[in-house]
């Protein structure tokens, strides 16, 4: 719908004027306070400079006389004048003026790097830097004190002075980006109608980059357009694949179900039907693992699959795996061992997707140990802050050059039984990272086999963990 065009832009003004002028109105207070500290700052170091000389000059001359150059100092400092007042170790005034400024509340114990307060000396509020170390002076030694002051008000009148510059530069650019954005509407506007134009002719697929000129005003618009369509291009693109993938990867065990199944009729006996009717249930196992891990990379992906987290014992989850896939382990001629932790692990998850994580790392061992597989270990444990479960097999290990290989989709390695989808480790990675973790794959201490790591930040400490689980609080 098309609206007038004094309207638009009378609303386009508005809407960039009233920041700008909010900004504008932020930018002058940070500015008088910036101007204020940096004065403190700049008229700070001057008087703990001075202090510092007349210190000197009062301690070579025993309190007789300043040097000409303190003098100088003294008198020509930035800010104004400055004062000083000197009292020897025995704790008589000495030189400068005869009563120093008292500090508006009690200073602590001065050290004897000089000391910076506010004070009030004759009914003005001054700024003190006050310097105590321990001299001799006429032979006798002790602590001698120089305060230097100066008065505040010339320091306020600097800051003022400097506020004053920055709000007047600012209100000449306001008023010139003001003319500069109201002939900028008036010219930038006419393209718009051009590019509305464009985009309405537009088919859904089109999802090329937007070339035409635009306004300065809508360059950002249009570069945040053409992201997005790179964005929903890279996303279909990315699911067309996926899809392909998919279809390609469960066509060969439909197929190989289907050829399995019409050689069952076809046996030559009872027996052997038996053997081929086996080996039908174990391939539909197969696709029916590999479906359920197809849709579990898809439920990662989709944004509308995120779940609310709760609180998860790792050591538990860990255990559930382990007692579930012990008898599998073990049909498999294969050892199992699980080896928990002392306390409850607990980190912020889904608890069904953290032991589908742990049940792909089990898998993975089963499928790809090799020959030479014989024991699995499964470990949970502590490192840091973070939570560890362990699963580790002495089978033929995954070569330190392909290990970044296996958390692709659909990878598959030249190596073990090829029992595997390509798509569990891929899973147990997206599951980690969705649960701020990582996976990590290491050799065992003997250099044998893989030991892969799900690492999760922990969400509460041991003691409060214990008194979540004694309460039944946890989910596993």
């Amino acid at each position: 719908m098309k609206t007038g065009a004094t309207s638009l832009r009378l609303r386009l003004l508005t809407l960039i004027l009233i920041p700008l002028l909010v900004i504008s109105t932020a930018a002058g207070t940070w500015r008088y306070f910036s101007a204020k500290a940096q004065a403190a700052e700049l008229f700070d170091r001057n008087l703990l400079a001075i202090t510092l000389a007349v210190a000197r000059d009062v301690a070579v001359s025993g309190g007789d006389a300043i040097s000409l150059t303190t003098q100088s100092l003294l008198e020509q400092a930035g800010g104004g004048r400055v004062f000083y007042h000197a009292r020897g170790p025995d704790g008589s005034f000495i030189a400068g003026y005869a009563y120093p400024p008292q500090p508006l509340k009690p200073l602590s114990d001065l050290e004897t790097l000089p000391t910076l307060f506010d004070g009030r000396h004759q009914g003005n509020a001054v700024r003190v830097s006050k310097l105590t170390e321990f001299k001799t002076i006429d032979g006798i030694g002790g602590l001698m004190e120089i305060s230097v002051w100066q008065r505040n008000e010339q320091r306020q009148a600097f800051a003022r002075l400097q506020a004053l510059k920055a709000v007047t530069i600012i209100g000449a650019l306001i008023l010139t980006v003001m003319a500069v954005i109201w002939f900028g509407v008036q010219i930038g506007l006419r393209p718009l109608d051009d590019l509305e134009n464009a985009i309405s002719r537009r088919h859904p697929d089109e999802m090329h980059p937007l070339r035409r000129p635009v306004p300065r005003e809508v360059v950002r618009l249009t570069a945040t357009l053409n992201a997005l369509f790179e964005k929903v291009q890279e996303s279909i693109a990315a699911r067309d694949r996926f899809i392909s993938d998919a279809a390609h990867q469960l066509r060969n065990p439909i197929a190989a179900i289907r050829a399995m199944a019409d050689s069952v009729s076809s046996a030559p006996s009872g027996r052997e039907a038996k053997l081929r009717s086996a080996r039908v249930a174990e391939a539909a196992a197969n696709a029916s693992r590999l479906s359920e891990q197809l849709l579990s990379l898809d439920r990662l992906q989709s944004n509308g699959a995120h779940r609310k987290f709760s609180r998860v014992d790792m050591n538990t989850v860990a255990k559930q795996v382990a007692m579930r896939n012990a008898e599998r382990i073990l049909d498999n001629g294969l050892d199992i061992e699980f080896q928990g932790f002392s306390d409850a692990l607990i980190v912020e998850g889904d608890p069904l997707l953290l032991a589908e994580a742990v049940e792909n790392l089990v898998d993975n061992a089963l499928a790809h140990g090799g020959a030479c597989l014989t024991e699995i270990t499964i470990e949970a444990k502590k490192a840091g802050q973070n939570s560890i479960v362990t699963v580790s097999d002495n089978g033929t290990g995954i070569p330190e050059a392909q290990r970044d290989l296996v958390f692709e989709r659909f990878a598959q390695l030249d190596q073990g039984k090829g029992k595997g989808s390509g798509l569990g480790l891929s899973i147990v990675n997206e599951i980690a990272e969705k649960h701020g973790g990582a996976v990590h794959i290491r050799s065992n201490a003997d250099g044998c086999g893989t030991r892969m790591e799900l690492s999760l930040p922990l969400a509460i400490g041991p003691a409060a963990a214990a008194e979540e689980l004694r309460s039944g609080a946890l989910k596993a």
